[in-house]
């Protein structure tokens, strides 16, 4: 049935489409979002403004292609709000698409007065031989340049719905680029599909992971991201710690690693 309405879904106005995804998304949400919007943050943040923040998440979903769920950005800034004023460390997103989670986590940043690093090639997908279905029973491929947002296009999406002055972006593939990254880390959000970007996010990143720390994937929907994440051997031999706790594996498509 839903695959003979998908044609007629396409051509209605973005407004409406806009409208069903998200009433379709709200049962998820909600408890996320009455969560956040109830509970004080150790930033401190007033009701109103946590409800300002919720509705300029809303509006970038609006502007910008974002293929999370408003829920998941929502628990990565309730994280980055409730880190402890005295712990040290940034903020870090890997994979940016066309700006939206950027500009999202930047208001989370700014919040909390911390610097956000955005890695990305800003050319898309680099070449790879991942095959996969997700946890639903969709074909799960990532060809060579898709997802591609170039760096102009998340530097405006950021000046326009977020704060590019808490930014700064670090253009070229991860394993050249992270390599050199020092930290520290308090929070960290991956959202890049492949089993082996997510790897070498983890190599390099969660080394630097201050204690009570936490890296989130967006990707817990991948079985091989799924089996890279509880994978002893991947941990103690290319990461170099045990394999850490996590929420979410196997459970949601949004996974939160806590440093040991």
């Amino acid at each position: 049935m839903m695959s003979r309405l998908l044609p007629l879904l396409r051509v209605l106005p973005w407004p409406v489409r806009y409208t069903g995804r998200k009433l379709r998304a709200l049962p998820e949400d909600l408890p996320y979002l009455a969560r956040f919007l109830f509970w004080p943050t150790r930033t401190p943040t007033s009701f109103i403004a946590r409800l300002r923040l919720l509705a300029r998440c809303y509006r970038i979903s609006y502007f910008i292609d974002c293929p999370h769920r408003e829920n998941e950005a929502i628990q990565v800034i309730q994280s980055i709000l409730n880190l402890p004023a005295a712990m040290p460390g940034v903020i870090v997103e890997a994979g940016s698409f066309k700006g939206g989670s950027g500009a999202k986590l930047s208001l989370g940043a700014q919040l909390a007065d911390r610097k956000l690093y955005i890695f990305d090639s800003f050319e898309g997908m680099p070449a790879n031989l991942e095959q996969q279905r997700n946890i639903w029973g969709q074909e799960a491929l990532f060809p060579q340049g898709s997802y591609c947002g170039s760096l102009d296009q998340v530097k405006n999406a950021i000046s326009v719905y977020g704060f590019i002055e808490t930014c700064e972006f670090i253009k070229g593939w991860f394993d050249e680029t992270m390599s050199g990254f020092k930290g520290p880390v308090a929070v960290a959000y991956i959202d890049v599909d492949l089993r082996a970007s997510t790897a070498t996010c983890f190599r390099h990143l969660y080394p630097l992971l201050v204690p009570g720390g936490t890296i989130f994937s967006q990707d817990g929907h991948l079985p091989l991201v799924i089996e890279l994440l509880d994978d002893d051997r991947f941990w103690t031999r290319e990461v170099g710690v045990s394999r850490p706790m996590m929420k979410g594996l196997r459970k949601k498509k949004l996974i939160a690693v806590q440093s040991t």
